[in-house]
C-alpha cells in the first residue's frame, strides 16, 4: 500500500503539478486512512476495499469531531486515490463511485472595505528598509490580488516596472501576468531601490524578491506575523487572514464594474464558480448600504 501511496503522491507532484501544501495535505490524509482500513478494517490489499469500509472510516472521524470541511477533503484524497489505482490498473474497481461528500455550508469570505485597506496599506514606516518592503508587499498584493504563496514565490526576475505588470506562477503551476497599478510600481520602486539592498545577504544571494532579515526568502509564517502586526497597529478591528487582501481585492473590483470573468483570470481560478462567491459579498453589502442609507429601508 505504501509503495501505491508513493506513486500516487508523485502522480501529483510530476503529472498535476499541484502545490507542495496539498501535497502534505494528500498524504496526511491517505495516511490516516490506510492506517485505518489496514488496522480497524483488516484489509491488506487495496483491492479488497469497499465503500462501506470508507464510510467507516469517516464516520471514525466524524466521531472524533472532525469538521464537515475536513470530511468533504478526506472524501476528495481518498476519491482521487481510487480512480488513480483504476487508471494505473492496480485495482479492478472504485469503491467511491457512489460516496457522497458532505454538504458544506458555503462562508462568505471577510473583506475590508476601501477605508480599512487605506489605514491598513499606509501604516507601514516607510523611513526604515523593514517599513519599505512591508509597505511595498501590501500594496502588491492589493493591486493584484497573488496568493500569499505566490507573493513569497516571485523573484525578481517576476516583476516588470517598466511594462506595469508581474509574473507568477499559481496553483497547477500555471502562469498569470498580471497588471499593477501606480501606486504598487511606485512602492515596488522605492523597495528595490532603498529596501531590499539593505536586507541582501553576501551570504545566500538569494534571487526572492521578498527578503527576510537573514537575508532569505519571506517566508509564509514570516509573512502572516508582520501582517498581523501591522493590522493591530492600525488599529483593523476585523478578524484579518492571509488571503483578506485578495477577498478585498476581487470584492472591490466587481462593485466598481469589472466583469466576473476579467476577475477570475486575474485571481487564477480554474472554475468560475469559485470567483461567483464574490458576487454574493457585494449583495450582502448593497444589503447594508440600502438599510443604512435609504429613507424607508
Amino acid at each position: 500500500m505504501e509503495d501505491l501511496l508513493h506513486d500516487f503522491l508523485h502522480f501529483l507532484i510530476v503529472e498535476k503539478g499541484l502545490a507542495k501544501n496539498t501535497i502534505v495535505a494528500y498524504e496526511r490524509d491517505l495516511k490516516n486512512y490506510i492506517k485505518y482500513i489496514t488496522k480497524e478494517e483488516n484489509i491488506s490489499n487495496l483491492t479488497d476495499v469497499r465503500r462501506i469500509q470508507i464510510i467507516h472510516f469517516l464516520s471514525s472521524l466524524k466521531d472524533q469531531g472532525k469538521s464537515a470541511r475536513t470530511l468533504a477533503r478526506h472524501v476528495a484524497s481518498i476519491r482521487s486515490f481510487h480512480q488513480f489505482l483504476l487508471r494505473e490498473k492496480a485495482v479492478d474497481q472504485d469503491p467511491t463511485v457512489h460516496l457522497d461528500s458532505p454538504q458544506l455550508e458555503r462562508t462568505l469570505p471577510k473583506v475590508l472595505s476601501f477605508k480599512e485597506v487605506e489605514m491598513l496599506l499606509e501604516h507601514p514606516n516607510n523611513r526604515d528598509h523593514f517599513g519599505i518592503r512591508n509597505k511595498a508587499m501590501l500594496e502588491l498584493l492589493y493591486a493584484t490580488g497573488i496568493r500569499v504563496s505566490e507573493l513569497i514565490g516571485l523573484n525578481i526576475g517576476d516583476v516588470h516596472l517598466t511594462m506595469g505588470f508581474v509574473r507568477c506562477i499559481g496553483k497547477g503551476n500555471k502562469e498569470r501576468i498580471i497588471p499593477i497599478g501606480q501606486t504598487a510600481t511606485e512602492s515596488l520602486q522605492k523597495y528595490l531601490q532603498t529596501g531590499r539592498p539593505r536586507l541582501v545577504s553576501k551570504k545566500y544571494r538569494d534571487e526572492a524578491l521578498f527578503l527576510n532579515h537573514h537575508g532569505r526568502r519571506l517566508s509564509r509564517q514570516g509573512f502572516w506575523k508582520i501582517l498581523k502586526g501591522i493590522s493591530k497597529e492600525a488599529g483593523i478591528k476585523k478578524e484579518l487572514t492571509p488571503h483578506t487582501l485578495r477577498h478585498s481585492f476581487a470584492t472591490h473590483l466587481l462593485e466598481n464594474g469589472a466583469d466576473l470573468r476579467s476577475v477570475q483570470e486575474l485571481l487564477g481560478h480554474a472554475d468560475i464558480s469559485t470567483t461567483q462567491i464574490y458576487t454574493h459579498v457585494t449583495k450582502v453589502r448593497l444589503k447594508d448600504v440600502y438599510s443604512k442609507f435609504h429613507p424607508r429601508a
